[in-house]
């Protein structure tokens, strides 16, 4: 079989997962309902400490080790960059957590 006709046999399968992931998600609100307004602003307030958390440590490490090894702001900035991008990715696993 050739890979073109294999990846026609999968089309089906993913229609039916999204099919029934939307059926569930829907159930879901019909019974539970929309989320609070609390609940919205408590969910945006964990998305912002995910990402300032990692960001914050980034830069503190990184002045410390400036500090130590004198390296200018080297370290600062390179692990300021690390932490962002580690509290964008932990925010993106929780928004599709959810």
């Amino acid at each position: 079989m050739t890979a073109a006709v294999m990846a026609q046999g999968r089309e089906p399968e993913k229609l039916l997962d999204s099919v029934r992931e939307r059926r569930q998600r829907r159930d879901l609100w019909r019974r539970e309902g929309e989320r609070s307004l609390g609940q919205n602003l408590a969910w945006i307030g964990v998305l912002g400490w995910l990402v300032v958390v990692p960001t914050l440590i980034g830069m503190f490490a990184g002045r410390w080790i400036d500090a130590r090894w004198s390296t200018g702001i080297f370290w600062t900035v390179s692990l300021l960059f690390l932490g962002v991008c580690v509290g964008c990715y932990l925010a993106w696993q929780r928004m599709h957590q959810d």
